[in-house]
Formats: structure tokens, sequence, C-alpha cells
């Protein structure tokens, strides 16, 4: 489990950035893979998710987790829901303690937020679909709704795949620069014609930074280049592996 420094100095907030290790699922999987949408054995990812709330001090039913469909939808979480019954969206808040909010990631960059004065929480999953239609925004709104000041607000990019292994398509570049001109930034040529090198996490930090978020760090840690480490569907893509792991990030508050 990675942490923050930034996160990590407020006060009645637990957190972690997991990596692929430390859990019972073997091959592929091995070994801390949380993906419940996966292949893997369902006792295995739910061991897995059980070790992860021990680690943050939750009861295993307190960790929760959203059916993720890269989305802009931040959810409010005032009690658990069974795994069963997962809301879709991709993005959790909450001011209510002994909740973890858990998002799941495999390159995409999971985003934790947490104003400790206003005691207010949250975790995004932030692909390149919702960074671009607003996921970031749409936590901050919710965390607001719940008391939070975004000038108050620490928010933490966790392992996400780097400019250097994301190559794109033309459409994709035009997508962006359509959304916004000054997006072009982010994209640098790659080696095959057509085609570009587009930076995540530096435009998930834009993002925030523009919406206004008090204090942004990003771990910089690329889930492509650490396979010992960390889960990426891209690089399971590559292979031709039929499936991927997934990692898991997540955020609580602590005590009354």
């Amino acid at each position: 489990m990675l942490t923050s420094p930034e996160l990590g100095r407020l006060d009645g907030i637990v957190h972690g950035f997991f990596t692929r290790t430390g859990g019972v699922s073997r091959g592929i999987y091995a070994s801390l893979n949380v993906g419940l949408g996966s292949k893997d054995d369902r006792s295995a990812v739910l061991e897995n998710r059980a070790r992860v709330a021990a680690l943050l001090k939750v009861a295993p039913g307190a960790l929760v987790s959203p059916h993720q469909h890269h989305s802009a939808d931040a959810i409010p979480v005032e009690t658990p829901w069974d795994i069963a019954d997962q809301p879709r969206g991709d993005a959790l808040v909450t001011n209510r303690a002994g909740i973890a909010l858990a998002i799941s990631t495999a390159d995409c960059g999971p985003v934790l937020f947490a104003d400790a004065r206003a005691r207010v929480i949250g975790a995004a999953h932030a692909g390149w679909r919702g960074a671009l239609t607003g996921v970031l925004d749409a936590t901050l709104v919710q965390m607001e709704t719940l008391g939070a000041n975004r000038a108050d607000i620490t928010a933490v990019l966790g392992p996400t795949i780097s400019r250097a292994n994301y190559e794109v398509g033309q459409e994709f570049v035009d997508r962006f620069t359509a959304a916004d001109s000054a997006n072009a930034r982010f994209f640098v040529a790659a080696e095959r014609a057509g085609h570009a090198r587009f930076d995540l996490p530096a435009y998930i930090v834009a993002r925030l930074k523009a919406a206004g978020v008090g204090a942004i760090a990003d771990l910089a840690r690329c889930t492509y280049a650490e396979e010992n480490t960390f889960f990426s569907y891209r690089r399971a893509t590559h292979r031709g592996e039929d499936d991927y792991g997934r990692l898991m990030t997540a955020i609580a508050l602590t005590g009354a």
C-alpha cells in the first residue's frame, strides 16, 4: 500500500493506493486483485477486498465501491451497500466516519480528495473519458454539498499510466482539442505516424487546478511500466492476455 504525505498529514483520515501485492489471487491476477468484474476466482477477490478493509481499519462490509462505467457521476454515500447492489458511477463522497470509499483502476487515474476541516472525503476513477467529461468536477460539487470548501481540499493522483506508455490515435487527440484547443499541450508525437502520446496524469492535475482545488499532488507512478507493482490493462492487452487485475485506491474518515 502506497500513501501520500499530503493526505498522511491530515488528521482523521486514513488512505491507501494499493499495489498488486499482498493478496491471494494467482496467475495473471497475482496477487491483490480486487476486480469484481474480472474472471478471477470470486472468493479470492473477496478475500483481497477484506484485506484492504483491514488495512484501512474498517469492517469488510464498510468498504464500498461503485459499478464503474467511465462516467462523470459522483455518488454521495451515507451507508454502506452490498456488493450486489453497487450503484453505477465513477466517484464517491462522504462525511460519515468508518466508511471506506474505494475505486478500482488498471491504468486510469485514481484520485483521492479530503477536506480535513469539514471532514469530507472523496474518491474518483478518472480515465480519459471521465476526466474529459467532468468526473473530477462532479466529485468536488458533491463534496461541497456536504460542507467542503475547494480551497481546503487536498487531492492526490495515484498510480496512472504515463505519457511514455499511452499511445493514442488522431481521433483521440481531435476529441480533446475539440473540447478545448489548449488540450493540445497534453500530447506529443509518437513514433508511429498518425499517433500521439497522451499525458493523462498532467491532464488530471490541470483539471484539478482549474477547478480551484487547494492542494494537489501526484505520486508519479506508472502502472504500465512498473509490472511487479501494478496491474495494467494496456500491458495485458499488448501481451494478448484475456483479462487483467484491478488495483484498489481507498480513503476513510476515522473517529466519530
